[in-house]
């Protein structure tokens, strides 16, 4: 088996994300997370995900508090996996991956699930990013300004 690599001490931010959650299944129980799901069953119940893989990655990601353990919620003895606030700070990359699933591996007549704002029950509105004039920037308009450049 190749041994991963880790670029956790990379110049990269991209890279340094991709070394806490470059994983689909870390993806995914981030998702279900946010969808409020709490517990190691349930985590397991929801992806279908083998008890030692999903033990693996909960354990990755509380190790990279990314997640965190609480008493749980109704009283018993169980724990509850609940996202810390570096977690909750990947709710916009969770958004911006649905979109861009939405927009290139759905027919325009599938069904799927939407997101909803839960004041107005309408859809979401789509990210997008502005300049600080408020014009539309895309990836022509930027650039990665290197740490070796001056």
């Amino acid at each position: 088996m190749v041994k991963r690599v880790s670029f956790g001490h990379a110049p990269c931010p991209v890279a340094r994300a991709l070394d806490v959650i470059g994983d689909w299944w870390s993806l995914l129980i981030i998702r279900d997370a946010f969808d409020g799901v709490r517990r190691f069953g349930e985590f397991e119940a929801s992806l279908g995900i083998a008890k030692g893989i999903l033990a693996s990655r909960l354990r990755d990601l509380t190790e990279k508090e990314v997640i965190e353990t609480a008493p749980a919620s109704d009283g018993s003895a169980y724990r509850d996996y609940v996202l810390t606030e570096k977690g909750r700070g990947l709710f916009l990359v969770i958004v911006a991956l649905r979109q861009w699933g939405e927009d290139h591996l759905y027919r325009p007549d599938e069904p799927r699930s939407s997101l909803i704002d839960i004041e107005t029950n309408k859809p979401v509105p789509r990210l997008d990013l502005r300049t600080p004039a408020g014009h539309p920037l895309g990836w022509e308009r930027t650039r990665v300004k290197k740490i070796t450049e001056a």
